[in-house]
């Protein structure tokens, strides 16, 4: 059967209508954004606000032994500060079409509404698109402004020690516009795997939400001096994930088929 845009418009609209309505997951979706904007922003503040600390320059030579004795510490933590942060905000766009796309997938099974959705002509390949974009549609569109409210915040506070703009830089304006989305869409289609093998919403949540360890993971090795991040690091990840992207893009097309949708949860 041909692909047609419009029934897959129509799924995107039914789900998108049932996120509107789901108070508890909206104020869900609101926390992990609010909290990856404010933390960085609070820990450059600080840097601005105690350049002289004596310690600081201990944990700046930890990272850089050929750090010059008269470079600002405080300037390269900054800095440091604002690469590093980059692989806990792609937590976000993983994070996000997680918590929408397991409702809509084993959701529908708990809210019984599943039966007629089936029932339409609607294909598996219709059906993959228009939850993955109810899922993926919300997330980068809170990722970017995310993003935008980060960089402001950022160059606010950074403002009276470098007396220019921080944000955006090339890292971040690539990462976000490049690289979220194709976290986004591995993270929806990993909730779209797991909702169809599972029974209940909460516990496709909970399943999914493990394929963010390995990003704070990479983030404690940065963290700890082990990686080194860039944007040559970050497009390496970017290219993996696309690859598991197209994977995952196909598994969902052959298991949320018809009628291994009507056998497992008819």
């Amino acid at each position: 059967m041909a692909f047609r845009p419009r029934r897959a418009l129509a799924v995107f609209w039914k789900d998108f209508l049932d996120l509107r309505k789901n108070v508890g997951l909206l104020v869900s979706m609101a926390v992990l954004p609010a909290v990856m904007v404010l933390v960085p922003i609070v820990v450059v503040w600080t840097y601005v606000n105690t350049p002289n600390r004596a310690d600081l320059r201990s944990v700046a030579q930890f990272y850089d032994p050929t750090l010059p004795l008269g470079a600002s510490a405080a300037r390269f933590l900054i800095d440091k500060t604002l690469t590093d942060w980059f692989g806990l905000f792609l937590v976000m766009p993983v994070f996000v079409p997680i918590l929408i796309a397991s409702q809509s997938v084993a959701g529908e099974k708990e809210r019984r509404t599943l039966e007629p959705l089936l029932a339409s002509p609607v294909t598996a390949a219709e059906l993959v698109a228009g939850k993955s974009l109810a899922a993926l549609v919300p997330a980068v569109v809170i990722t970017w402004v995310a993003f935008i409210i980060f960089c402001v915040g950022v160059d606010i506070v950074a403002w009276p020690m470098v007396q220019g703009p921080l944000m955006p830089n090339a890292l971040w304006t690539f990462g976000v516009l490049v690289i979220a989305p194709l976290f986004a869409f591995f993270g929806n289609g990993v909730a779209v795997l797991i909702s169809a093998r599972v029974s209940e919403a909460r516990m496709a949540q909970q399943i999914s939400a493990l394929v963010v360890l390995p990003l704070v993971g990479m983030v404690g090795g940065q963290v700890a001096g082990v990686l080194k991040a860039g944007l040559g690091f970050y497009a390496l990840q970017g290219a993996v994930v696309l690859v598991l992207d197209v994977v995952l893009l196909f598994a969902s097309i052959r298991l949320l088929d018809r009628e291994r949708l009507v056998s497992r949860w008819g």
